[in-house]
């Protein structure tokens, strides 16, 4: 089959398809403009170093090697669709979006390349890092000074890697006047810190870089369905038994008298708006809210809960509780409820 044919293909076949056998590359895609475009942004600020690219199965750098990874489904439009309708979001689909990562990505690139965890500022700075991966839960102060805020999440909070590299984009954003954004916060010393120490390096190539293969690291000898059978498990994992005696104070009960409608019917119906309320004022992956909204539905039904027709307070009480598990999923890593 021509590496172009599976692009007419449908869902079901598509999956069958290994990712490394689509012919996908950044060269001549959408892509590469906004590859460009770092370049020419870290040119501007007078760097030689310029990270090399490559598709992988996610957004990422290797620990210690300073080379950016893509993620394949950008490449293409075939794939973006795929991508939504499996895991409801595109990360990085529109190119604010990609430009964003892509320089939170060329941090950490930077950071491996010129070995700046090594140095002792940079160590009081960030605090020390270590081979850790950055943990997937962590408890971040929404309100904190101490961390500029770049990507969702205050992901600068969850590791002093992610700081670094969160700091370094907001400092390479063009037209960004961090003075001012960040003046009186602490954040402005990180900042600071690093406009000083990558005014260092303007001009001076790193030092010896290490040779790798990209085959090592891009993960996409897989097929389509083995690689969303996995992301669709990592995003699920932590997910509960659902609390039923949280459900039966939400809803009622019992035989289903005249004038009600089941809970599942409800939530069925409300599920595309209530799931983008919440996402919208939490933060949290799509993918993950509509599964927890899915799995509350399924419980309901089992439980067989009614809800009174057309009661305005319903609406208030789910989308209370929906956010409730949710910021404790983002906060402990669990979507429970404490009483």
């Amino acid at each position: 089959m021509d590496a172009t044919d599976w692009t007419v293909l449908g869902d079901e076949a598509l999956l069958q398809k290994r990712i490394a056998r689509l012919g996908l590359r950044l060269e001549g895609s959408s892509l590469e403009p906004m590859i460009r475009q770092l370049y020419d942004e870290l040119t501007q600020k007078g760097l030689s170093f310029m990270p090399p690219c490559h598709l992988g199965d996610e957004w990422f750098v290797p620990v210690g090697l300073p080379a950016i990874f893509v993620p394949f489904f950008l490449v293409h439009d075939r794939l973006r669709q795929l991508e939504r309708s499996i895991i409801l979001e595109v990360e990085g689909e529109t190119p604010e979006w990609f430009m964003r990562l892509i320089r939170h990505e060329a941090g950490h690139a930077y950071a491996y390349a010129y070995q700046l965890h090594r140095r002792r500022t940079w160590q009081r700075t960030f605090g020390r890092t270590s081979a850790e991966e950055t943990p997937s839960f962590y408890r971040p102060r929404p309100y904190s000074r101490s961390f500029v805020i770049h990507l969702d999440d205050w992901y600068a909070q969850s590791h002093p890697d992610e700081d670094f590299a969160e700091t370094f984009a907001v400092w390479l954003t063009p037209g960004l006047d961090w003075r001012t954004q960040y003046a009186g916060w602490k954040a402005l010393q990180k900042l600071e810190y690093m406009d000083e120490v990558m005014r260092s390096l303007a001009g001076k190539p790193p030092p010896a870089l290490p040779a790798y293969r990209v085959a090592d690291h891009d993960c996409l000898g897989v097929k389509l369905k083995t690689y969303y059978a996995r992301k669709r498990k990592a995003y699920e994992h932590s997910f509960p038994d659902f609390y039923d005696n949280d459900l039966r104070q939400l809803f009622d009960g019992g035989a289903e008298p005249a004038g009600r409608v089941r809970a599942s019917d409800y939530l069925r119906r409300h599920r595309y708006q209530l799931t983008h309320a919440v996402c919208q004022w939490t933060n949290e992956n799509r993918y993950r809210v509509d599964q927890l909204v899915a799995r509350l539905i399924e419980r309901c039904d089992t439980l067989g809960l009614h809800i009174k027709a057309y009661d305005p307070r319903q609406n208030l009480h789910v989308a209370a509780y929906v956010t409730t598990l949710v910021m404790n999923h983002l906060f402990t890593g669990k979507f429970k409820r404490t009483k």
